[in-house]
């Protein structure tokens, strides 16, 4: 039976194999830090930046969201502390929502990617809401190559539209 202490070391080291190993023996994939405040083992991977670590902790249950996102010990708030953009981007591909005046090191772009994959994947309800009640519709385009392809046309919808959503989102706030 592996310990909480056999999980941290592991997440702390950097090593996969030793997370997995750990989990695989009992470790419990939810911890609460000194102060009582759970997703201490997520925290850790997040703060050091190993997206593998991350991506098996929260294969394994340990909750991406928190109810304020805002704190310092969430996922997303150590991500961003430790300066590991990849760690938030799939953070929010697992559906952490990212409060509106935080900052996130992405392009907008990069957010609004991430926020359609968490909710392709259903890790999100439903997209974030405009002020409107509508729905926003999503198209996927599927290529089996792109040589020769102008995708500037595309680029420039998609930076518009992610531009109009924000700016809806933070007059809406």
């Amino acid at each position: 039976m592996a310990t909480s202490e056999d999980l941290i070391k592991a997440i702390r080291t950097g090593k996969l194999s030793a997370v997995i190993r750990a989990l695989a023996a009992g470790a419990p994939v939810e911890l609460n830090d000194g102060r009582g405040e759970p997703g201490l083992p997520l925290g850790i991977a997040c703060f050091m930046g190993y997206v593998d670590i991350v991506r098996e902790l929260l294969q394994q249950g340990a909750k991406a969201n928190l109810p304020d996102n805002h704190h310092p010990a969430s996922p997303l708030s150590m991500a961003l502390r430790g300066k590991h953009t990849e760690v938030v981007r799939l953070l929010v591909e697992q559906g952490a929502e990212v409060p509106p005046d935080m900052q996130t090191g992405l392009s907008v772009q990069e957010l609004v990617a991430a926020e359609w994959q968490a909710h392709r994947n259903g890790k999100r309800a439903a997209p974030p809401s405009d002020a409107t009640d509508e729905k926003p519709a999503y198209e996927e385009i599927v290529m089996s190559a792109r040589f020769g392809v102008d995708t500037t046309v595309l680029e420039a919808d998609v930076i518009k539209a992610a531009i109009e959503r924000e700016r809806k989102r933070k007059e809406s706030s």
